[in-house]
């Protein structure tokens, strides 16, 4: 068996909304291992962006447990998650989050410095992963000087900088045409391959068919978990 990397149990998520309770995760309970590539699906509202946000240290739960990579972090203040995402997570998201301003040395760069990492070093790491996006000769472009495609190669770039235990990827393809969408998935699957964690995030069950299993979210809790081929005969 792999070891677990992401451990969810019993998660609660619970706001006040107009005097009403709203459940945005309502007891979900959910593993993934170490190497797998994983897709939470849902629709708008299904809770899908409250579990992402929690397995990203963005927010804790109201109650449950959550340890990732073997690290309670259910319950962590501002300053300790924000350690966690820096050392354990690299986001992938639908809009880049590119700084406009810093070259694309320097946009990789950013996770690399905020750990404190020195110069040289940083740099090697972050030209070294432009270079695995293929992406290297175009280290001193602004980032309104390439295309979608090209800024999220450049995000995946950032995103694998610090070597982190976890992809967490939130509609990737969400702003990309039709190609170049595919050409990101290809992407991210021979990550996948060549052993990293990767979770997407998506409303899109043909982008969930491009993972080996599928998490479905619908009012908070988790109606489905099981490998793209049970998914692919229950669509």
């Amino acid at each position: 068996m792999a070891e677990p990397l992401i451990e969810l149990k019993d998660i609660y998520k619970i706001y006040q909304l107009g005097g009403e309770e709203v459940r945005a995760s309502d007891g979900v309970t959910l593993t993934i291992c170490r190497g797998e590539f994983v897709a939470i699906v849902g629709k708008s509202g299904s809770g899908k962006s409250t579990l992402m946000n929690i397995i990203g240290a963005l927010d804790v739960p109201s109650s449950g447990s959550y340890y990732l990579g073997g690290e309670d972090v259910g319950n962590m203040g501002d300053h300790q998650l924000a350690k966690v995402r820096n050392k354990m997570i690299g986001f992938i998201f639908q809009q880049y989050n590119l700084l406009p301003k810093l070259n694309l040395l320097e946009n990789v760069e950013l996770p690399l410095l905020y750990s404190g990492i020195g110069t040289e070093e940083r740099k090697e790491k972050a030209m070294e992963s432009l270079r695995r996006v293929g992406l290297e000769e175009k280290w001193r472009n602004l980032p309104n000087q390439l295309s979608g495609g090209q800024q999220q190669r450049v995000s995946i770039a950032r995103a694998l900088a610090g070597s982190p235990s976890l992809i967490l990827a939130d509609e990737p393809t969400g702003a990309l045409d039709s190609k170049t969408s595919r050409d990101v998935l290809d992407f991210l699957k021979q990550l996948n391959k060549e052993g990293n964690t990767i979770v997407i995030i998506t409303h899109d069950s043909t982008i969930a068919m491009e993972a080996e299993r599928v998490v479905r979210v619908h009012d908070g809790k988790i109606n489905f978990d099981g490998d793209v081929n049970e998914y692919s005969a229950i669509l």
